[in-house]
């Protein structure tokens, strides 16, 4: 019993391993990873990641037989020409469902979806692999808004019910990539400097309203009238979007894309701001996202910039319109 309680507080073995393959300690993620394969001979995930430990221990970049395959994404400039194209294709998906017609950008959408998994076959670079199934949460993301059939409900409850497949996707590939919660920015270090960066949402909500000026999501400005919408705009739209654009999309991004990673990100998500019909808000996203990504490079937090975020949208869709 003493010994289940022990590897309960340590964790599970394989995220511990890949924070240990990350932090460069190969020899502590050999270990792990050799433990973990012992538990659970069928783990293909482990024995990738084990091949790739025992690859960095050789300083070898890649197998020889993965160098010798071009059909397979093996190289920088291969996984950079993946990551264009996905961002090209969701871009006109948007337009076209802003702009045209909501099933084209829909079908288009869902080419991206599989095109994205087909490619992450096609590499045995982990990666390059985790990269390229992470970016399948741009299309999931607009597939599921537009297809549950959400007509019948306030706008507000959109955000609660597409937010319940988004957090199981979300669970599923954080262990699925054998990431854990405080690597993805889910800790509380530092939690004076996050609550400064929060409360900058204050100013991104206000100014956002001023481009935007949408109508309010409460019927007045009252705490009973707001609560439970600012808690499902905290949850479902600044935790979520923060979890999977900043936790999983950029520290994916990050293993593959370097110093590009922020700015690749935070495109991205400005683009799935289009909706709004408003060229100024996708510019004015664009430098938020940076920002953010900024802050969760340097502090390897999600805590500020999800408090933020539910700020901004706070201010955005239950405050402003009614003290303007």
């Amino acid at each position: 019993m003493a010994g289940m309680t022990r590897r309960r507080r340590q964790g599970p073995i394989l995220p511990r391993a890949i924070d240990a393959a990350h932090a460069g300690e190969l020899e502590r993620a050999r270990e792990l990873l050799q433990q973990a394969l012992l538990e659970d001979p069928g783990n293909q995930f482990a024995q990738l990641w084990l091949d790739r430990v025992l690859e960095r221990s050789r300083d070898t970049v890649l197998p020889a037989e993965e160098a010798a395959a071009p059909s397979r994404i093996a190289t920088p400039r291969a996984l950079a020409v993946v990551a264009v194209a996905a961002l090209v294709m969701v871009t006109v998906a948007e337009l076209l469902t802003t702009w045209s017609d909501p099933r084209l950008g829909m079908a288009l959408h869902g080419l991206v979806l599989v095109g994205l998994f087909i490619a992450s076959t096609q590499t045995r670079w982990r990666e390059a692999w985790v990269f390229v199934l992470s970016l399948a949460f741009a299309p999931l993301i607009r597939i599921l808004s537009l297809s549950l059939p959400l007509t019948h409900f306030p706008i507000l409850y959109w955000y609660l019910i597409t937010s319940v497949p988004l957090f199981a996707a979300a669970w599923v590939a954080k262990r699925s990539l054998g990431y854990s919660w405080r690597g993805l920015g889910l800790t509380l270090r530092g939690w004076p400097l996050q609550i400064v960066v929060g409360l900058s949402g204050l100013v991104f909500g206000a100014a956002e309203y001023f481009i935007l000026r949408p109508e309010p999501l409460a019927p007045e400005l009252s705490w009973q009238a707001t609560l439970l919408p600012a808690l499902i705009l905290f949850v479902c739209t600044g935790l979520l979007e923060e979890l999977i654009f900043r936790g999983l999309l950029q520290r994916a991004a990050g293993d593959t894309l370097g110093r590009w990673a922020v700015p690749y990100v935070a495109l991205l998500f400005a683009v799935l701001h289009v909706g709004y019909q408003s060229i100024i808000d996708v510019v004015f996203v664009l430098d938020v996202g940076l920002i953010f990504g900024w802050v969760v490079e340097r502090t390897r937090s999600l805590l500020g910039v999800t408090l933020a975020h539910g700020l901004t949208n706070t201010m955005l869709f239950l405050v402003m319109p009614f003290v303007t």
